[in-house]
């Protein structure tokens, strides 16, 4: 991914100044980062936060796709008030997915009439995915939530209980990434699909991400970059 951004970003006119990895974690320091104007983090869930208030607390704007730490999400967010900062924190940056995100509420405000139908999510992801299940999943998850009164949480490998969002992690070889909703009854499936070809959209997301947050202030999400 960090690979893919620094593709696009250069393409899109602009200018890397730091790119930290495992190799050379001590130079994420405040002097080096005082020549960025925003940095975009992709990382892994048990690093994420650490760098995330870091970067704040050096008056950098952020953006992460990181996704796994989310149970730290609302502290990441009271550090970022706390120093006047930026960020946005997404599941996924995709375009795509992101409509298949206002998609996916649209369809739960409606089936919300109909409680004879079991909800199931399965995504599929590569084998170096370390998350299960992903980010995009929970999201997609926490919409119909949000949405129908009758489901109270999400379970991994769950039972399709009647209050419950079973959500199935499929990890094979060379997939970007594929998230199934279905709506399941004794007369029929409903299911919508949102498939990536590539990883080009999430990276794209992202420098797009950056662009909208690296001269304001406050906590974003991809639904004031998208207006969706």
């Amino acid at each position: 991914m960090g690979k893919m951004v620094e593709t696009i970003a250069i393409a899109r006119g602009h200018r890397v100044v730091l790119k930290i990895d495992v190799d050379n974690l001590s130079d994420l320091t405040r002097d080096k980062l005082c020549n960025a104007q925003v940095v975009i983090e992709f990382t892994k869930p048990e690093t994420a936060f650490d760098n995330i208030v870091r970067c704040l607390e050096y008056g950098v704007p952020v953006v992460s796709g990181s996704t796994g730490w989310y149970e730290r999400l609302e502290v990441a967010k009271s550090i970022c008030t706390q120093h006047n900062g930026s960020m946005l924190c997404a599941s996924n940056f995709s375009p795509g997915v992101n409509l298949f995100f206002a998609l996916n509420r649209r369809l739960a405000q409606m089936m919300h009439r109909f409680p004879d139908y079991s909800i199931k999510i399965e995504e599929t992801h590569h084998t170096q995915k370390l998350d299960a299940p992903s980010g995009t999943a929970i999201t997609l998850a926490e919409g119909i939530i949000d949405e129908i009164s009758k489901i109270e949480k999400w379970e991994l490998d769950g039972d399709n209980n009647p209050d419950t969002i079973a959500i199935s992690a499929i990890r094979r070889d060379n997939v970007p990434g594929t998230h199934t909703v279905s709506y399941t009854s004794e007369i029929d499936n409903i299911e919508i699909t949102h498939t990536a070809h590539n990883r080009k959209g999430f990276a794209l997301g992202a420098v797009l991400a950056a662009e909208y947050i690296h001269d304001k202030k406050g906590i974003f999400k991809m639904q004031d970059l998208y207006e969706v």
